[in-house]
């Protein structure tokens, strides 16, 4: 590209925008507004009561980092890089006031304009949580919704594989760059989420690694883009509870689904509805609360007939959470050795799982 046609390229000023240090996106998004889309002209940019470093640093260049952004979507079917000016930015996140003054995007644009609901989570979610949330996310994406996750171990993954699963649209916003899928092991995930119609987003540059700093940021973005945030189960310190916070100062619907009070990774959770977030025990609380969607949309499943169901006795002493095998005796008053038999049975037939500190109830479809 020579140089005269990079002065013209429309990203050019955005760049510098973006690469101006201590504007911010706020400033920087405020600055754009009131000057308009020359602001770079010198008259104006005297209008922006920055510091002669300021000034200059606006006015600074940024050819290189222009080029490399070209490449990168040179090298790559469906990728783009929206600015907020750009018609196709998501509409809902432009109205949050520090939204990314550029966007990079992976995939399908038209998924970034569906209603999305954002499942957010613990890395390290029990065995009652990764159900909820295979459970709860099939049916919201039965009565339309798009699913909004950040692409993390544990609760995060499994909203974005339990959706594909169900045939539906998600979108993953990284806290690296798109080039730098974090963690690696779902870089096979992120493809299928490109592949099936869904969109990767970040607002780092594509060649940019994690940085702890990241994270908590891209969180911003998980909200804005969507119309509520369901904590599935979160700690009470936890990532979640931050994109919880920012799904309350962006004026979005908050669902928190409950957990026992001794289980620390439902304390964030717990603590949410204590403090005003819908308790959710189903699709419906969460739909009754966006607008344009109902519950009559979610299609039922019927449930396993309980004639069918091998050692009955037994499995009604096993529920959701983790049953000790001396309880499991104790509730069904035979000795340890022959209900230990019987669930490695049930376990083999796929009726209950073995976890640490015991044995769960399978659900099965």
């Amino acid at each position: 590209m020579t140089s005269t046609a990079s002065d013209a390229h429309p990203l050019l000023p955005w760049l510098a925008l973006q690469q101006a240090p201590g504007l911010g996106p706020v400033r920087a998004w405020q600055l754009w507004q009131r000057l308009g889309p020359d602001w770079q002209q010198a008259d104006l940019v005297g209008q922006a009561h920055l510091g002669g470093d300021g000034r200059a640093q606006l006015l600074a260049p940024r050819h290189e980092l222009l080029e490399r952004v070209l490449r990168w979507l040179q090298n790559g079917p469906e990728r783009h890089v929206l600015t907020r000016a750009d018609k196709a930015y998501p509409t809902l996140l432009n109205q949050c006031p520090a939204a990314p003054l550029l966007l990079f995007v992976e995939g399908n644009l038209t998924a970034l304009e569906r209603s999305q609901l954002a499942v957010v989570g613990s890395r390290h979610p029990s065995y009652v949580g990764k159900e909820n949330t295979r459970a709860l996310v099939a049916e919201l994406v039965a009565a339309g919704l798009a699913i909004t996750s950040g692409l993390a171990m544990g609760i995060d993954g499994l909203a974005h594989q339990t959706t594909l699963d169900a045939g539906g649209i998600t979108l993953a916003v990284f806290g690296s760059g798109l080039d730098r899928c974090h963690p690696k092991r779902h870089a096979r995930l992120a493809r299928q989420i490109v592949e099936a119609g869904g969109a990767l987003l970040s607002e780092c540059y594509p060649w940019e690694p994690p940085q702890a700093f990241q994270f908590p940021r891209r969180n911003r973005i998980i909200s804005g883009l969507s119309l509520g945030v369901l904590v599935m189960e979160a700690a009470e310190r936890s990532g979640s509870l931050i994109t919880a916070r920012f799904a309350l100062e962006q004026n979005r619907e908050v669902f928190a689904v409950p957990g026992a009070w001794q289980n620390p990774q439902a304390a964030g959770c717990n603590r949410l509805i204590q403090q005003g977030a819908k308790l959710v025990c189903g699709a419906d609380d969460v739909l009754e609360e966006l607008a344009g969607f109902s519950a009559a949309a979610v299609k039922i499943h019927e449930t396993a007939t309980e004639q069918l169901l091998p050692y009955p006795d037994l499995l009604d002493t096993v529920g959701l959470e983790a049953t000790a095998l001396d309880v499991i005796a104790a509730r069904c008053r035979q000795p340890v050795h022959e209900v230990l038999t019987r669930l490695i049975e049930l376990e083999l037939a796929g009726w209950v799982e073995s976890v640490p500190g015991g044995y769960v109830r399978a659900r099965r479809s």
